[in-house]
């Protein structure tokens, strides 16, 4: 099985994302990878990734932010990480900053959505495991636990 080496958390840094976060965190620290933290600015929709289609879009410094706090928590546990913002349709820039990066794995959180929802409003976390030239792993958001 390959090493891996680099870990690309995909988040919005919104709450719905937090266990994503905390799953990429406690990955990297384990097989002592480096963690780097992409988060989506704009997009057709203007929302960041797995945004409610009512939401109000972040800026790019309420993105910013959002991931130096996770930068900041990894570090805390000893991960080497970084951020990045990038800007585009979140499916395409998550796969396109895990490429250009040479990410070993996505880790990316799940909102859940499913029939008539998912159609209308489309998931990130589903275009990322179709179109990603590494292995995804989907995190379910918590009230998505609590459901089962």
């Amino acid at each position: 099985m390959p090493r891996i080496e680099k870990v690309l958390l995909a988040t919005d840094g919104s709450p719905a994302s937090e266990p994503a976060s905390e799953q990429a965190i406690d990955l990297a620290t384990q097989v002592e990878a480096r963690l780097l933290v992409v988060s989506v600015f704009g997009g057709a929709s203007g929302r960041p990734s797995e945004a409610p289609a009512d939401a109000v879009p972040d800026s790019r410094a309420s993105l910013t932010s959002k991931a130096q706090a996770i930068v900041a928590r990894a570090r805390a546990s000893g991960v080497n990480a970084s951020f990045l913002v990038w800007e585009g349709e979140p499916g395409d820039a998550i796969v396109a900053a895990a490429d250009a990066e040479s990410a070993d794995i996505i880790v990316v959180g799940s909102h859940g959505r499913s029939g008539v929802s998912r159609f209308l409003i489309g998931s990130v976390s589903d275009y990322v495991v179709r179109h990603a030239h590494c292995p995804v792993m989907v995190v379910r958001g918590r009230s998505d636990a609590v459901r089962r």
